[in-house]
């Protein structure tokens, strides 16, 4: 603040020659100028319980102080504002499907006491971030009591297994969570080392087919070059490292043309650019066999070339 300045006036002039300047407090510092002058004349005459007030400043002050020193400001602005009205009371959770919302409120780490003004938002959502299921979060203050936790979820593409453990995977191949059954159990079997990280691309393929794609219980990696299909009907289809297109179109065909998929059949084997090997399920081949063991052929073969 500005103090004023006067030249002229009665006391002004009064006080000494004229000319000289001389100050005057604002108002709002006049009454403590005045205390302190009573003080160096011995006037003034403290209130009641002026000492203890004193004592508990100077406690406050050392103990403010104390914890400045200790790094325990936050805590002690924590508990402050915590019990002014700032306290978390309520926490909205907000996207989740597959995260718990226990899990969050732990991650969040709040106490009974813990101050909205003081929470650190950045770092509850990195914590929320650890969570399996969760792809991103935000962390957001309402004061003056509540926070709101936006979650955005990985979504499941497919199971993998490998080796003897069963896997949620995404579309990338990332894995998620182990597998548990429950409401992901309708989701595509990929088998196979690599399998995870090739899945998308090849089943997206399969799904081209849709008379085959309907079918396929299981798509297994095999030897991390080529693919063999699992089918419904317990059917195993063998498919070529190379030109995987042209060996399901002429699955299609046979499947129309030959209604392969309601046949005593095994498996079907097309690695084989210039043929297509179909092996008889095992009750197919004990009927054969008894059938030409009646008629004096041969010993039935298990496979046949198409």
């Amino acid at each position: 603040m500005f103090a004023l300045r006067t030249v002229n006036g009665g006391r002004a002039n009064r006080a000494g020659a004229a000319g000289v300047d001389r100050f005057v407090l604002p108002r709002s510092l006049r009454r403590p100028a005045r205390v302190f002058a009573r003080l160096g004349t011995g006037d003034f005459v403290p209130p009641r319980f002026a000492a203890t007030m004193i004592s508990a400043a100077l406690f406050a002050a050392a103990g403010l102080y104390g914890a400045y020193l200790g790094g325990l400001m936050p805590e002690v602005a924590q508990a402050v504002t915590a019990r002014t009205g700032f306290a978390v009371d309520q926490v909205r959770v907000v996207g989740h499907r597959e995260t718990s919302e226990i899990d969050v409120l732990e991650k969040l780490d709040l106490s009974g006491w813990t101050s909205l003004i003081g929470f650190d938002v950045d770092k509850a959502r990195d914590r929320v971030a650890e969570l399996p299921w969760v792809e991103g979060a935000s962390v957001r203050k309402v004061y003056p009591e509540m926070l709101e936790v936006r979650i955005q979820e990985r979504v499941p593409f497919a199971i993998w297994q490998h080796g003897g453990e069963l896997s949620i995977i995404g579309a990338a191949g990332n894995v998620i969570v182990p597998f548990t059954g429950g409401r992901h159990a309708g989701l595509p079997l990929v088998v196979g080392a690599g399998a995870a990280e090739r899945a998308k691309d090849f089943v997206d393929k399969i799904a081209r087919f849709p008379s085959i794609a309907a079918r396929v219980k299981g798509y297994v990696l095999v030897s991390q070059r080529r693919w063999n299909l699992f089918l419904d009907n317990g059917l195993t289809v063998k498919l070529p490292a190379q030109g995987e297109d042209a060996a399901l179109a002429a699955l299609v065909d046979m499947a129309r043309d030959k209604d392969l998929f309601r046949r005593d059949v095994a498996s079907v084997d097309m690695r084989l650019a210039d043929r297509v090997v179909v092996r008889l399920s095992t009750e197919a081949m004990e009927a054969r066999e008894a059938s030409l063991k009646k008629g004096g052929s041969k010993k039935a073969k298990p496979e046949k070339r198409i």
